[in-house]
């Protein structure tokens, strides 16, 4: 269960649901986020489990189909056009710590909530017996089924916890941003070659892979505007041929 594919699911649904479940937005986020959780469960059992054995690259072929499904249905039930959502932000609101270091509300409420998150998934991952048969099912599920954990339950719940994170997320992107069923496929892109670039099997790289791409996307923005839309490509491509574990990751070579 690699992190970047954990977190391919429930961006855009969980926003556009967002949008439409009530005019009270905390109602809606607490619906938005059950949806999620909901939205990923299903997606597990219904297109992950009937794959038997199914390889990385086809687990992320799966998903990909399913992301396509899901954005068809999202443009049928709400359309196309694009729509505005807004959260009790006022990006207007700027301060300045440091002089000529600008930061509004929008950006302090991602860096906290990212902050809570990564504590979060840390102490889970590392104290909580849940997180700690995650962690055994990703690195061998044959031997943690032998040891009595239930597999199937925990992928549903790793698809079901990655569609609730993805929703904030995408709630955040889609407050800075029009909203449609499509707009997360660039952030989406980005967020992916971040895992590669720091591991897809490392939390902390992934954390270190997103700044770092973030840095690298800049660079070349400010100094070949024409380059930034294809950045990400280009990592991805000269990671995956000079590390493919990523920068921050272990790389196992099997021998026979």
């Amino acid at each position: 269960m690699p992190v970047g594919q954990l977190l391919v699911e429930g961006l855009a649904i969980g926003a556009c649901y967002g949008l439409f479940a009530t005019a009270v937005f905390w109602l809606a986020f607490v619906i938005t986020m059950l949806f999620s959780i909901l939205l990923g469960v299903l997606i597990e059992f219904l297109f992950l489990r009937p794959a038997k054995h199914p390889s990385i690259l086809g687990m992320i072929v799966i998903t990909l189909g399913a992301e396509m499904f899901l954005m068809g249905l999202a443009s049928w039930k709400w359309g196309a056009e694009q729509k505005f959502f807004s959260l009790p932000l006022n990006p207007s609101v700027t301060y300045e710590p440091v002089k000529g270091m600008i930061i509004n509300n929008w950006a302090i409420a991602v860096f906290a909530v990212t902050a809570c998150i990564m504590l979060f998934l840390y102490i889970f991952f590392k104290y909580t017996k849940l997180g700690v048969a995650m962690r055994a099912t990703q690195q061998n599920k044959h031997a943690a089924k032998i040891m009595g954990i239930r597999t199937e339950r925990v992928f549903s719940f790793a698809w079901g916890f990655s569609s609730l994170i993805g929703a904030v997320a995408g709630m955040f992107f889609a407050s800075r941003a029009t909203l449609d069923p499509a707009f997360m496929m660039e952030p989406f892109l980005r967020a992916f070659a971040a895992a590669v670039l720091g591991g897809l099997m490392s939390i902390p790289g992934v954390i270190i892979g997103g700044a770092l791409m973030g840095l690298i996307e800049n660079f070349f923005g400010y100094y070949w505007p024409h380059w930034k839309p294809i950045i990400a490509f280009i990592v991805i491509i000269l990671v995956l041929c000079l590390r493919p574990s990523g920068l921050f990751a272990k790389h196992y070579v099997k021998k026979v």
